[in-house]
């Protein structure tokens, strides 16, 4: 892994020198441009500090970006391991309101694809259980379809500090509606449950998971959900690590419901018992205890939270200024905003700039910030309301630390 300063460079067309002189970036020259007569759209906002004026300060540059402390050093934005042990962590700070999506390549994986599937198997989706008529459906005819599907965040359950939180990631997706692929086999009863498999089989034994991907929905859960199965991200067909050529994405829910390598979906009973994936990550998903029945489980919405994701430094007027970026998601519906503090001291503060996406479960935020001193802060963020659909965030679950070493 590349080892970095106390502070990471900024990015390339931010720098004030490329190729040994001197570089204004694209946003400096349109400020000269039309200097004196400027004035800042919504989305100029977005993209450049609220606390510059609306008229140009021509002094203004980026000088990098602040890490967190207090976290694991993994390797960010590349594949570790292999099977059920392998990782790839998310680099959040590349999460801006103009750069919304993660590459593919750089999509969080919690589960490595098995050594065991061959890219060149024929694949196919099996539709069967209580249902009057067995239907299977090919691979290539999931992917002929597609349409798209949105652009959804996705979090693991298991997202951590250790991992600076980088298995969540954002992107657009296409697939094809799962109630679509539904209405093809006829279940013989109305109300009947929906288990979704994936091929889960490895050639090494792993020391941190137990095998046996597969959920278990209620029929409504699934149409409020709007599930999909997913064949592309970012207009790119899955890659295998992301579960080609077919896993199902169920929007709003944690990665651990949204399967991988989908290869049997099937009605059942009421009475189903839990898999061992929905038993596995019971705790996780806020349930009560691990129930033995699939119909005792809550929905495993992922939670409404919210952190830090990037602190930029800026030299504003020959002054130091510091911007706070951040992303908020889960719940059931958008929330109306947030409030920070910097310091276990000091009060909750409402978040300057909240920006929610249109019809979406999560929004970026961002916060100007002139810390009172030196040293070591604590960022907390919380809802404007209260909300028990926020157990991580309430605990400080999502709290970043910061060193700021010049004010």
């Amino acid at each position: 892994m590349q080892k970095t300063g106390p502070l990471d460079s900024p990015d390339s067309n931010m720098s004030a020198k490329a190729g040994g002189r001197s570089s204004l970036s694209r946003r400096q020259m349109l400020l000269r441009t039309f200097a004196g007569g400027l004035w800042i759209s919504v989305f100029d906002k977005l993209r450049f500090p609220e606390f510059l004026p609306a008229r140009s300060q021509l002094d203004a540059s980026l000088l990098g970006i602040v890490p967190f402390t207090e976290e694991g050093h993994p390797p960010m934005g590349e594949p570790i391991g292999s099977e059920l042990d392998g990782r790839l962590f998310t680099d959040l700070t590349t999460l801006t309101p103009e750069n919304p999506l993660t590459p593919a390549a750089r999509f969080f994986i919690r589960t490595r694809v098995s050594k065991l599937l061959s890219a060149s198997m024929a694949w196919s989706v099996e539709l069967g259980g209580e249902v009057e008529r067995p239907v299977t459906v090919s691979a290539n005819a999931l992917a002929g379809q597609a349409v798209r599907m949105g652009t959804h965040l996705m979090e693991c359950s298991g997202n951590t500090r250790a991992a600076r939180f980088g298995m969540l990631s954002v992107a657009a997706w296409e697939g094809v509606p799962l109630q679509q692929i539904l209405k093809s086999a006829k279940p013989k009863r109305r109300g009947a449950s929906v288990l979704v498999s994936g091929f889960d089989r490895y050639q090494e034994e792993s020391m941190t998971s137990t095998p046996g991907a597969a959920w278990i929905f209620r029929p409504d859960e699934l149409l409020s959900s709007h599930a999909f199965l997913a064949t592309k991200m970012n207009g790119q067909l899955l890659a295998p690590d992301h579960g080609a050529p077919v896993r199902l994405m169920v929007p709003g829910w944690y990665g651990c419901a949204c399967i991988k390598w989908v290869n049997q979906i099937q009605f059942v009973s009421g009475d189903a018992p839990a898999t061992s994936q929905m038993q596995e990550y019971a705790d996780r998903t806020g349930q009560r205890g691990a129930p033995s029945l699939a119909r005792d489980y809550q929905p495993a919405l992922a939670e409404l939270a919210a952190m830090p994701t990037r602190i930029e430094k800026w030299r504003v007027g020959g002054k130091i200024r510091y911007r706070v970026l951040g992303i908020q998601w889960g719940g059931r519906a958008p929330t109306g905003g947030l409030e920070i503090r910097f310091t276990p001291n000091e009060g909750f503060v409402p978040v300057d700039n909240f920006h929610p996406s249109d019809g979406a479960l999560w929004s970026f935020w961002s916060q100007s910030w002139t810390p009172p001193r030196a040293g070591e802060f604590t960022i907390r963020l919380r809802l404007n309301g209260s909300s028990r659909d926020a157990r991580r965030l309430n605990s400080g679950y999502y709290e970043r630390s910061v060193d700021i070493a010049e004010v």
